[in-house]
Parts: C-alpha cells; sequence; structure tokens
C-alpha cells in the first residue's frame, strides 16, 4: 500500500480510531483556560469535597475512602509548602541579609495549578467509589478520625518547624515595590510624576 494512501487512511479514520482524544483535548482546553482563575478553581474543589462529605453523611458509609482522602490531601499539602530544592542537601535559600537582598521567589516542589488539580481528581474519584460496596468497609471511625488529627498535627508541627529552621515562608508576594519608584524629583524632573 502507498504511502500516501496509508495517510489518507488514517486520516479518515481518525475520529473512529481515538474517540477519547477529541475528549482529552477539551478537558486539556478548559484546564489550561482556568489556570488563572485561582478562585473560582478552588470554589470548584470546595463544591466537590463538599458533595463528597455529603455523600458520605447520607449513606453513613466509606469511612475508609474519607480517611484516605484525607491522607492524600494532606501528603499534597505537604509537597505544596515544600521548596523544590531541599536545604538540607544544598544551601539554596539565603542563610543571611546579603544574600536575601536578591528576589527570588518561593519554588514549590507541587505547584499551586497541579495541586489543585491532584486534590479535584482525589474528591472526584472518591465520590466515584463511593457507589460500589467493596468500599464500604465496616470500620470504627472515631478511631479513625482522631488518628487523622494526630498524623496532620504532627506532620504539620514537622513542617513549620523545617520553615522555622531554614526561615522560609512558603507564600510569594511578589517583588517588593518602593515608595517613589519612577518618580523622579529634582529641576529635571521629566519623568512620571508623584501627584497628577
Amino acid at each position: 500500500m502507498p504511502l500516501l494512501s496509508r495517510f489518507h487512511l488514517l486520516t479518515r479514520l481518525y475520529p473512529v480510531l481515538s474517540p477519547n482524544l477529541a475528549v482529552k483535548r477539551a478537558v486539556q482546553y478548559w484546564l489550561d483556560k482556568s489556570t488563572i482563575h485561582i478562585v473560582p478553581r478552588w470554589c470548584f474543589f470546595a463544591f466537590v469535597l463538599c458533595l463528597f462529605f455529603l455523600r458520605i453523611y447520607l449513606v453513613q458509609g466509606y469511612f475508609i475512602v474519607a480517611y484516605g482522602l484525607g491522607i492524600f490531601l494532606l501528603n499534597n499539602f505537604i509537597a505544596f509548602l515544600t521548596p523544590l530544592e531541599d536545604p538540607n542537601e544544598q544551601p539554596g535559600l539565603p542563610t543571611t541579609e546579603s544574600e536575601g537582598k536578591e528576589y527570588r521567589p518561593f519554588a514549590r516542589r507541587l505547584p499551586e495549578f497541579k495541586f489543585w488539580l491532584a486534590c479535584t481528581r482525589g474528591a472526584i474519584t472518591c465520590i466515584f467509589m463511593t457507589f460500589f460496596s467493596v468500599f464500604d468497609i465496616p470500620v470504627f471511625w472515631p478511631i479513625l478520625l482522631m488518628y487523622f488529627f494526630i498524623l496532620f498535627f504532627m506532620t504539620m508541627k514537622r513542617q513549620i518547624m523545617h520553615m522555622y529552621k531554614h526561615k522560609y515562608v512558603p507564600i510569594s508576594w511578589g517583588k517588593s515595590k518602593y515608595k517613589d519608584a519612577g518618580v523622579e524629583h529634582g529641576m529635571f524632573a521629566g519623568g512620571m510624576s508623584k501627584s497628577r
């Protein structure tokens, strides 16, 4: 079969061979569009999480699934708070004030968008898991809840001690702006004026 006819056959069968490719592209398109809308994305995640908790409350089961989601979200949150380069291995973060004058934003191990995407996918997956009885393992839920809170507080204490030890804050507010930046003073003040 000549190469041109194979190409022609593949282009005609392209929609038939991969119908989910169009769905993947559409999902990726909307994910790309949503990257700049931080608050609506997190509101959507909160809505999905409320749906999950409502489902758990109405069914009165699937506590293992809820515990697994809690551990998954905690793991992602710790990765979100952790710097990309570990200060224990190499001195990447400034240790003195002279090193700290250069502006370097906080580089995360897990960026915000990937953190949101992983949390949302995890919550949606857990909602679907609650429709299958194989995941409804009988367990005494107060023990799971107590163990989750103990794990949460111990992990967060370790993370806060790591932040304190290496003197970093996992929030970047951007480059500092000076009060009279761009304003020229004196006789030849031809730049931006302060009061107009």
